[in-house]
């Protein structure tokens, strides 16, 4: 197959929503590279966002390199500076910093492989449905591409992309995942594992749409409501109500359900908040301080 060819194959893969200006998140590896030269053959406005963590001396030529290929792929371009400091946490700390930092319709470049990776991360936090249906498809254009696809794009458009020497650091779990778990489940499944997963995940997706689009019919501040509801969808009841920046737990979620089954008068939940029930109605109170997340009995 001709280079040409295989472009057009990967853009009959892309999912770029229509009708506005396309916002790309682009740290100038060759995921995001080929998100922002794909999304330029649209033919729709593409704004180019990049963010700078303030945690490598190169960070400033970084920036003027995703200026250069903003640049050459006529895009507008935005770059904000962040500081944060290397320590524990630092992925999601990284991933909560930027995310604020760019617009809400963001896309960013995820592949198939990343899907595969975000999944096992799920699982080995104990995840279940949600876990594995992963990452939607909205934000995530390019979610049903390769790595190698990406590489290729940037290859048809002779882009150099930028090599972030933190995607081979073994603090972060992923990185693991990437180099040492994936490879290994290939090995022992004789094949490649990514289409297993990722097919998994879709078909997860639609079991996890379902569900939520029951729950939306269980009151979760009505303690009827909940107790006559199945169990899977009272929870994911609880969890739509409780949820803030993260979801809660399942140790929360389940020590909510208690209380509006009557085997609690109330408990706490992380975020400093406490769940009450009074005459039948479920009730958030905002706590001072933080306190355990003992369940009081009675």
């Amino acid at each position: 197959m001709s280079k040409r060819d295989s472009l057009a194959t990967i853009r009959e893969q892309c999912l770029f929503p229509t009708g506005g200006s396309l916002h790309c998140a682009v740290s100038g590896g060759a995921d995001s590279s080929a998100l922002l030269i794909l999304a330029s053959l649209t033919g729709q406005p593409v704004i180019a966002h990049h963010v700078d963590h303030g945690l490598r001396a190169d960070g400033a030529a970084e920036t003027e390199r995703v200026q250069e290929l903003a640049e050459k792929v006529k895009a507008e371009f935005n770059a904000v500076t962040l500081t944060l400091e290397d320590g524990p946490n630092l992925e999601a700390r990284a991933r909560t910093a930027r995310f604020d930092a760019l617009p809400n319709e963001i896309l960013t470049g995820h592949t198939a492989d990343d899907q595969a990776e975000t999944i096992i991360l799920h699982l080995l936090r104990g995840g279940g449905l949600d876990a594995l249906a992963a990452m939607r498809d909205d934000r995530h254009p390019i979610i049903q591409l390769r790595r190698s696809d990406t590489e290729l794009v940037c290859e048809i458009y002779g882009w150099d992309p930028i090599e972030d020497p933190s995607n081979h650091d073994p603090r972060f779990r992923r990185n693991r995942i990437r180099h040492e778990i994936l490879p290994l489940m290939n090995e022992v499944a004789q094949r490649d594992v990514v289409p297993l997963l990722t097919r998994a995940a879709k078909l997860a997706e639609t079991d996890r749409d379902l569900l939520d689009c029951l729950a939306e019919e269980v009151d979760a501040t009505d303690a009827a409501s909940l107790a006559s509801a199945p169990i899977p969808l009272a929870r994911r009841a609880i969890r739509s109500w409780l949820r803030g920046e993260h979801p809660p737990d399942s140790a929360s979620v389940d020590r909510v359900l208690q209380v509006a089954l009557g085997k609690a008068k109330g408990t706490e939940v992380p975020g400093g908040r406490s769940i009450r029930r009074t005459n039948g109605k479920m009730r958030i109170e905002t706590l001072s301080k933080e306190p355990s997340q003992s369940t009081e009995s009675g």
